[in-house]
């Protein structure tokens, strides 16, 4: 809860108090479910809207801070969806650190959905920020079941871990640590560190999407300096064509940065990076990346109405 108040003057001591008012943010509308998942190797949390389903059914994922971050989830559940906010490192007895990825676990989660009697079929869809984002890619181009992908700043190369599926091995994207640029503030510019997934040996990290059965949305900020998201979007939209598959989804917003919330989120413009072990800029300008947030919410729900429920989107920029 904010408890914001007006005063007259810009002096130190205020002056009289001219109007104030309360705040109040709701993450959970009345009758959503939060209940913890821990079966089999699974530790996530699925967010159940209220009736009695079943549901159009998502998974999320977040990025490198690992952990088990759930406000994205429950806000999608708000508008309708049943969504498994899975986390992936760093939690409870999931490894510690981001060496490599089994991709085994993940397919644990996305059968956990495809079976769950509040989740609608026959398929699900996927919602990644960041190194989330490339980690959708990967489920999306090996496992069966998921019908619609977003990436929200993601990637289409294998990024920071190693990842195997069965007996395969994707290696992640090199890296050049000599090419991070430290300005006066302290704060590192990370956005020239990757290699790029086109040239030499880096090419063995290009995902496979072309091997998805699925639609992709690629939510993009334009001053993203984690990575060059729009870069990534274009590749990925030019080698799914390559192979005779749909155009995927671009959504451009000049001004935002990388870190793209729900809206009204304040933006992150840097803060610790855990690859890196220093503070890194992420970008954004506050007005337009805040624009975006209210934009991209929008885009992510009715991308997930049309190809999950095939409605109309008719989404709200609403909590």
């Amino acid at each position: 809860m904010w408890q914001l108040e007006v005063f007259e003057g810009h002096g130190e001591r205020p002056g009289r108090l001219l109007a104030q008012a309360q705040h109040e943010r709701a993450f959970l509308r009345d009758g959503v479910r939060r209940v913890p998942v821990r079966e089999g190797r699974i530790r996530a949390t699925l967010f159940l809207p209220p009736g009695s389903g079943p549901f159009p059914g998502i998974i999320d994922l977040y990025g490198t801070g690992g952990g088990l971050p759930e406000y994205r989830a429950c806000l999608l559940a708000n508008h309708g969806f049943a969504v498994l906010a899975l986390a992936f490192y760093s939690y409870e007895d999931l490894p510690k650190g981001m060496k490599e990825f089994h991709l085994e676990y993940f397919e644990e989660a996305v059968n956990y959905m495809l079976h769950h009697t509040q989740v609608k079929g026959p398929g699900i869809g996927l919602v990644g920020h960041s190194k989330g984002g490339d980690l959708c890619v990967s489920m999306a181009s090996f496992l069966k079941g998921i019908i619609a992908t977003a990436l929200i700043n993601g990637s289409v190369a294998n990024v920071g871990a190693v990842l195997r599926y069965k007996d395969i091995t994707i290696p992640p994207l090199g890296m050049n640590p000599k090419r991070i640029k430290v300005g006066k503030s302290g704060i590192a510019d990370i956005i020239d560190v990757l290699n790029s997934p086109l040239e030499g040996p880096d090419q063995q990290s290009f995902i496979p999407l072309e091997k998805a059965e699925c639609c992709f949305l690629f939510i993009v900020g334009q001053d993203d300096h984690n990575w060059k998201s729009e870069f990534f979007a274009v590749e990925g939209s030019k080698r799914l064509q390559a192979h005779g598959k749909e155009k995927p989804e671009i959504v451009c917003y000049p001004g935002a940065g990388h870190y793209i919330e729900p809206p009204f989120f304040p933006m992150c413009a840097a803060s610790m990076h855990l690859l890196f072990g220093k503070p890194v800029m992420w970008g954004g300008e506050p007005k337009a990346h805040c624009e975006a947030q209210i934009d991209a919410w929008k885009q992510i729900q009715a991308f997930f109405r049309k190809h999950l429920t095939g409605e109309p989107s008719g989404t709200s920029s609403k909590l």
